[in-house]
């Protein structure tokens, strides 16, 4: 279940157990497998844990117990501390995005990582924040800046995730049909327009012109598919047809 080369997630004595599988769930999400619990206070492996985990619960399975944060850290060479409050200490504060872009620089040069998280009512212990080279800071509401533990999990494991992948910013869907070419698309606005010019449409030949270049504009700035293409065809038809003479 291990993966090399992606940060190891490090809960430091996390409090409940459906908390514990909500977090393995956020990881699986991300493609994070590296589960390492600190004096978790009830069993990561119980039913609550395993419910909470909706699926992920390989990750809980495989999670590695240790008595104290330097245990859990000791094969590890970079660490992130996940804190609200920077609590005085003199480190970079990096916000999840730029933390995730510094890490994936790292484990590509296979420097091992691992991203602290604390408690969920008092957060990491100055203790343990001492231990990071960086602090990562999620930019929120100051008015409101606190987060679930599985929350803080999932946000800075998207923005390491996001790296993995390269998704693009919009795909088009379309299913079982495909794309129509331009002359598909021309071939139906020439039947259009015909059957437009058939039913006195055009009449005003002044404004025949603009009225062909707005109609071809509204059908050519839209990815039309053949499916649609035929529906068009079809309610073209059907009005033609049950027109009054």
């Amino acid at each position: 279940m291990m993966r090399f080369n992606q940060p190891s997630i490090i809960l430091v004595e996390p409090q409940l157990a459906e908390n514990v599988g909500m977090s393995a769930r956020a990881m699986m999400n991300c493609g994070l497998y590296d589960l390492r619990l600190v004096h978790p206070r009830e069993d990561h492996l119980s039913e609550k844990a395993i419910s909470a985990s909706s699926g992920a619960e390989k990750i809980l399975q495989n999670a590695k117990i240790f008595s104290t944060t330097e245990e859990a850290i000791a094969d590890l060479e970079q660490i992130y501390a996940t804190t609200a409050r920077r609590r005085d200490m003199i480190k970079p504060v990096e916000t999840a995005s730029y933390a995730a872009q510094n890490m994936t620089q790292a484990l590509s040069q296979d420097i091992r990582c691992g991203i602290l998280f604390g408690p969920e009512r008092t957060g990491l212990h100055n203790d343990d924040v001492c231990l990071a080279n960086a602090i990562i800071e999620i930019p929120l509401n100051p008015e409101h800046c606190s987060l679930n533990l599985s929350q803080a999990v999932l946000l800075v494991g998207y923005e390491w995730y996001k790296r993995q992948i390269e998704a693009p910013d919009i795909q088009f869907v379309t299913n079982k049909t495909s794309l129509a070419d331009k002359e598909k698309v021309l071939q139906f606005l020439k039947y259009f327009e015909d059957k437009l010019d058939n039913c006195g449409n055009f009449r005003q030949s002044e404004k025949h012109e603009r009225m062909i270049i707005n109609l071809r504009n509204i059908f050519t700035r839209n990815q039309l598919t053949l499916q649609e293409l035929n529906t068009l065809y079809g309610i073209i038809n059907y009005l033609d047809r049950h027109r009054p003479d």
